[in-house]
């Protein structure tokens, strides 16, 4: 594979995109197989079976999936720090599960309860409304802008959403709708 990926070059002529997919053996990232490949690849995106059970679709795990070009001086230097401070977020609940799995969110600090409730958010935040899925899932595709998904974020991170409940970032585009929904389900709740 890595004589096949070095051979992929831009020429004045053009460019050859190759995507690969590839089988990871029992869900191990650290299989001497994979994680071989993964080193001549520029981007990976890893999708989760944890995931989708929780029901976020695309289910791409944005712990482990990764890109070479998510760099500052490529997409940025907001978007690079947005997706850094959203993946740590996400780092942090993550580390936080065993804890409250065995003694429950009671036991949390108000920091790690503050950092649990923005990551669950995050999460379902990154859901999306695919146009190509609307058959299967009833829902309307949404198209997002970049400027917007990193502003929404940023709004997550920053607390300015806190008031919200989690299940308003469920499968919806910006946060105008976010907010729309929010809205909707507290009508319906008085």
């Amino acid at each position: 594979m890595g004589t096949m990926q070095e051979r992929i070059t831009t020429t004045k002529k053009g460019s050859i995109t190759s995507v690969q997919a590839i089988y990871v053996p029992a869900d191990d990232l650290t299989d001497p197989a994979p994680a071989t490949t993964f080193a001549h690849l520029d981007a990976t995106t890893v999708l989760s079976r944890g995931i989708a059970e929780l029901g976020i679709y695309p289910a791409v795990d944005p712990l482990d999936s990764n890109s070479r070009i998510l760099d500052p001086y490529v997409v940025g230097e907001e978007h690079y720090t947005v997706a850094r401070n959203v993946q740590k977020i996400l780092q942090n609940y993550k580390s936080l599960q065993d804890i409250i799995a065995i003694l429950g969110m009671d036991e949390l600090s108000e920091e790690d309860k503050l950092t649990v409730a923005r990551a669950r958010k995050i999460q379902w935040f990154l859901s999306q409304p695919f146009q190509v899925a609307e058959v299967f899932t009833g829902s309307e595709g949404k198209y997002v802008p970049l400027k917007e998904s990193i502003s929404g974020f940023q709004k997550i991170m920053s607390g300015e959403l806190d008031h919200l409940p989690e299940v308003a970032f469920y499968m919806v585009g910006g946060i105008e709708e976010v907010v729309a929904k929010a809205e909707k389900l507290a009508e319906e709740q008085s």
